[in-house]
């Protein structure tokens, strides 16, 4: 891959808001069909979906089934989240979650990735943990979690960074 200067690929700071827009777009539909992604939303929730999935042989769900993303042979439940942490963003918020309170999930499989989705962190994180961490949000009626560097030490909590980023060097 060509790269510049400041280590952005193939030129991207000549491309009009279109041509960034068009590739985007193409990229997206590439990874789609290389069944990296399966939606056209932003490719990091797929993407995370997929890495936890293959690194524990979990059955990735429906778009559809509610409050989880993958189950594993014994029929534990898990919800997947990725938040990409950006020199404009380092948020460490996860995206909604919703019906916290009903327990949609057993597991929060959580990843943190770099500008450019190089994997920083992840970890697996009992509901419990969620629970205790998480704010209601009223006017969206969901959850606010935010996987901060401390979460990595509580009860419970599994560090499976070196599993996901084995499955990306396969991938």
């Amino acid at each position: 891959m060509t790269k510049i200067d400041d280590g952005a690929p193939f030129g991207v700071e000549n491309m009009t808001v279109a041509e960034l827009l068009t590739a985007y777009g193409a990229i997206l539909d590439e990874l789609r069909r290389r069944e990296i992604v399966r939606s056209s939303n932003s490719p990091l929730s797929d993407y995370a979906e997929l890495l936890f999935c293959k690194a524990f042989g979990w059955s990735r769900e429906g778009n559809s089934a509610p409050g989880h993303d993958a189950t594993d042979a014994d029929g534990v439940r898990y919800q997947i989240k990725g938040r990409r942490l950006t020199r404009h963003n380092a948020s460490r918020q996860m995206s909604a979650i919703r019906n916290l309170d009903a327990t949609p999930f057993d597991y929060l499989g959580g990843l943190l990735v770099d500008d450019g989705f190089q994997i920083i962190r992840a970890a697996l994180v009992p509901v419990a943990v969620v629970r205790a961490r998480s704010v209601h949000v009223i006017h969206t009626n969901s959850w606010k979690f935010l996987l901060r560097d401390d979460v990595w030490n509580l009860h419970g909590v599994r560090d499976v960074t070196t599993e996901l980023r084995a499955i990306v060097a396969s991938i």
